[in-house]
C-alpha cells in the first residue's frame, strides 16, 4: 500500500470509530486546515524561526496534513497525481532561467 494511502486509511479509521465523518465536510475540513495553518503561524510568532518549538511544530503540520488528506478524499483526490501536477504547473509558470535565486512571482519574472 503507498504511504500516503497508508495514511488516509488510518485517518479514516480514527474518524469513523469516532462518528467525526458528520463534521467533515469539504467547508470544515478547508476551514480546519486554514485554523491548523494559524496555529502553526503562531508557534514563529514574535520570534526567529529557529526560536520555534519544533516539537509543536511537528504537531500542527501533522494537524494541517492530516486535514489536507481528508480533504483530497473527499473529492477523491490521488494526492500523489495533484501535488505531482501542480510541480509541473509551477515549472512552467517559474522557469529556471528566469525564477532560479528570485522570491518573484511569477509575474514578475
Amino acid at each position: 500500500m503507498k504511504d500516503t494511502e497508508e495514511i488516509i486509511q488510518a485517518l479514516i479509521k480514527f474518524r469513523n470509530e469516532r462518528d467525526w465523518e458528520q463534521f467533515h465536510n469539504p467547508k470544515d475540513l478547508a476551514l480546519a486546515i486554514n485554523v491548523e495553518a494559524g496555529e502553526l503561524l503562531e508557534l514563529f510568532l514574535w520570534k526567529n524561526a529557529n526560536d520555534a518549538n519544533t516539537e509543536k511544530v511537528r504537531e500542527e503540520l501533522a494537524d494541517i496534513f492530516a486535514f489536507a488528506f481528508l480533504l483530497a478524499d473527499k473529492y477523491k483526490f490521488d494526492v500523489k497525481e495533484i501535488v505531482l501536477e501542480k510541480i509541473k504547473k509551477n515549472a512552467d509558470k517559474y522557469p529556471i532561467e528566469k525564477a532560479k535565486g528570485t522570491a518573484k512571482k511569477y509575474d514578475e519574472l
